[in-house]
């Protein structure tokens, strides 16, 4: 009976509480270590919630330190183009470099929607015939997020995306630098057993839409039974003059039959992209064109051409 006693007493005797553990306050690091912390967070995340804390984390994310801290550790090959084009320090435009590491824009293809996986959305559009429409591509197109593509018709289809480089994360002293390039690239294609015309225009223009450069091509026909014949245009703008803010990018494409459907010419994996001019490369010619077969050269116009109306 008294060893009961005893066992009912233990079970009686309370648990310790826990000991209180207070948070980390991280406005009490160093500043050298906190602005280490605050690198180790995801850009977006550093741009949609930790600059809002407080002022003094606020002040870490408008500025530059943080962001060449993220370059020189995650990004090495492009800290020195960050650093030549800095703005000023006491720009009032917050968060350029943050918006540069952020988007990414360096190496990564603008268009959006190259191969028509999500329909015809992104795209500035207008139907010629019974209109654009995307299809499976008959013959595999290498490096393509998506083995689709967008088909015309019997008479001229037009499709447009214009591309503001500041709102992908490029600013003005970077983008008048010299020391970038513009690459742009499209492929297209034909059934085997219907021809099609096609035509790509580029421009790059200015904050008010004036046109700085432009690049245009209009290759040969592609003849009828051709086995799904797929070739690439591409072109690299490397001598890009002060003031370019948007790059214009416009195809076309037409059947040579005019066949009632979707028998035109397939469009697909456009892409422009910017990244850094080589050094080896600033005294070579800015034209770098390429095509999809050999002897097959896109070709520009002799004169101005326009597609027929719709």
């Amino acid at each position: 009976m008294g060893a009961s006693a005893s066992r009912d007493q233990l079970a009686r005797v309370p648990a310790p509480e826990p000991e209180s553990e207070e948070g980390l306050d991280l406005n009490q690091l160093p500043p050298e270590l906190l602005l280490v912390v605050l690198s180790h967070v995801p850009p977006r995340a550093l741009l949609g919630r930790c600059r809002r804390v407080c002022r003094g984390w606020r002040a870490l994310v408008d500025g530059q330190a943080l962001w060449l801290l993220i370059l020189a550790r995650d990004h090495r090959a492009l800290l020195p183009l960050a650093r030549s084009c800095l703005p000023p320090v006491r720009d009032a435009r917050p968060c350029l470099l943050g918006r540069f590491c952020e988007r990414a824009p360096i190496g990564r293809n603008l268009i959006r929607n190259p191969c028509g996986q999500e329909g015809l959305q992104k795209w500035m559009v207008q139907h010629g015939g019974d209109g654009w429409a995307v299809e499976q591509n008959m013959s595999p197109v290498p490096g393509a997020p998506s083995q689709t593509c967008f088909v015309s018709s019997f008479s001229w289809c037009r499709k447009k995306q214009v591309l503001d480089l500041e709102e992908e994360g490029l600013w003005p002293e970077l983008l008048d630098s010299g020391k970038i390039e513009i690459c742009v690239s499209d492929w297209w294609g034909a059934r085997h057993d219907s021809g099609c015309m096609y035509r790509l225009l580029v421009q790059l223009l200015d904050a008010n839409q004036t046109v700085l450069d432009k690049f245009s091509a209009m290759p040969d026909p592609i003849q009828q039974w051709n086995n799904h014949v797929y070739l690439q245009v591409s072109y690299v703008f490397s001598n890009i003059k002060p003031g370019v803010r948007f790059v214009s990018f416009e195809h076309w494409g037409q059947d040579t039959q005019f066949w009632a459907g979707h028998y035109g010419a397939r469009v697909t994996n456009s892409s422009v992209t910017v990244r850094v001019r080589p050094s080896s490369r600033a005294d070579s010619p800015p034209c770098l064109p390429g095509a999809g077969a050999p002897g097959r050269v896109p070709r520009s116009p002799k004169a101005p051409w326009r597609p027929g109306k719709s």
